[in-house]
């Protein structure tokens, strides 16, 4: 345990939020950094100047104590220089603007209005290739830019039931591709993190790094990386893509894992308790990375209130909607019981393999999926070489609880429970769960 002078946290205390409907306040900004945002990022330390000592390894241990780094979340000061690089024009820039607080906006969820067979959409592709039994999917000889309106419908309705999809060799360009999700919902602008120098692109999210920037694994946690896209807004992000313009020859991959598995996985009666429970998502810790490196916060932060549980419209399948990178606690409970149930969803939805995809990227690779019902989390394997990709990201529906959701007789799904009904399999029996089952499987 570090001696008194070193534990620097001054603690913010904030008034009792209620657990009914979503609720967003402004809040002060921590004086403190522990900042988390996108995985895909990197990871920065920044450093504060050493204070004096008598001793060289008492100093050496203040130094460290007196890092500020942020595990999730690293806006850079620097970069290689731009030589020849082609995509100059799409490296990070944080201009000194300020913008509003957003307000609900609506939005369409166009996974509703798909067939679903998705026959127009499965029909122009030569080839379908489900990566794993609960996520992931990876569609042949598609381009975005030819997708008809019913196409786009379907392939929302893909991504929203198998989480994440991707293509592959697509030269649609950026601005083509903010086109392309606007279909989807209006975009959002990220309140901190770097947006393309190119002029216009404001709706854009640049994921950099490069030779100029060596992640630190003392650092930071690999947990802490697992995220939702911006999921403290109050209508988090749907159906969005990352396209990769250049990256490593291996290395770099992402990882996506699945609500709706970590749901199932479930026994239920936690599954009930989940529904009934809503969590708070923050973006402090992401402004305060910003302000430490000297970057100005464009929309002052928020904090939300979201369901644990959530339906997704399109599918009624219902999915744990918490994230590592923005989640701080349970709402209504005792901090120790809040504890322990982040840390196990935590945990499940970072480190079972089963629940999980991971794929790797090429240039002009494309990610698609559905941030509403799944998490995600990069490799930093890649240094020194130079990964880029650019990032749109519509605006989804105000997170619904199962609550909600069935209010208005409609009935929430355990999607593993549908899909075994659907292929004549038995369902398991609840009351027995666990008497007399074999132990793990032979491998």
């Amino acid at each position: 345990m570090l001696a008194p002078s070193f534990r620097k946290a001054r603690v913010r205390i904030m008034g009792a939020i209620p657990t009914a409907a979503v609720i967003t306040c402004i809040v002060a900004i921590a004086r403190i950094a522990r900042a988390t945002t996108c995985a895909h990022q990197g990871v920065t330390i920044f450093k504060r100047g050493a204070e004096k000592s008598n001793g060289n390894g008492l100093t050496h241990l203040k130094q460290e104590a007196q890092k500020l780094f942020n595990p999730f979340y690293s806006p850079p000061s620097i970069d290689d220089n731009d030589g020849d690089y082609e995509f100059a024009k799409y490296k990070p820039s944080f201009p000194a603007v300020k913008w509003a607080p957003l307000e609900e906006q609506k939005v369409t969820e166009r996974g509703v209005f798909a067939d679903p067979e998705k026959k127009a959409l499965l029909s122009a592709t030569t080839k379908v290739q489900h990566l794993t039994p609960a996520i992931g999917t990876e569609l042949s000889g598609i381009d975005l830019r030819q997708l008809t309106p019913q196409q786009k419908d379907e392939l929302a309705l893909l991504v929203a039931e198998r989480g994440v999809v991707f293509v592959r060799d697509q030269d649609i360009s950026i601005r083509e591709l903010l086109e392309f999700h606007r279909y989807y919902g209006p975009l959002h602008k990220h309140a901190t993190t770097g947006v393309p120098r190119e002029p216009g692109l404001e709706e854009v999210h640049v994921v950099y790094n490069d030779a100029s920037r060596r992640p630190d694994p003392s650092a930071f946690s690999k947990i802490e990386l697992w995220h939702s896209d911006v999921s403290y807004e109050i209508q988090p992000p749907s159906t969005t893509s990352l396209k990769v313009i250049a990256g490593p020859a291996y290395g770099g991959d992402t990882l996506w894992s699945s609500g709706y598995a970590l749901y199932s996985s479930f026994s239920p009666q936690f599954q009930k308790y989940l529904e009934t429970l809503y969590a708070v998502h923050s973006a402090v810790a992401q402004a305060d990375g910003a302000r430490v490196a000297g970057h100005t916060v464009r929309r002052e932060p928020v904090e939300t209130i979201h369901p644990v549980v959530r339906v997704h419209p399109a599918t009624g399948w219902k999915s744990v909607y918490v994230n590592p990178g923005f989640v701080r606690r349970i709402v209504g409970v005792p901090k120790a019981e809040s504890d322990a149930l982040l840390n196990l969803l935590f945990h499940q939805l970072s480190e079972n393999p089963d629940f999980q995809v991971r794929f790797h990227w090429e240039p002009n690779s494309i990610a698609i999926w559905d941030n509403r019902v799944t998490t995600h989390s990069a490799t930093f394997d890649f240094f020194p070489h130079t990964r880029h990709a650019l990032r749109a990201t519509p605006h989804g529906e105000r997170p619904i609880s199962v609550e909600e959701y069935e209010r208005e007789g409609k009935v929430a799904k355990d999607r593993q429970l549908e899909i075994w009904k659907q292929a004549g399999i038995s369902l398991p029996d609840t009351a027995n769960l666990g008497k007399n089952a074999p132990r793990g499987y032979n491998d």
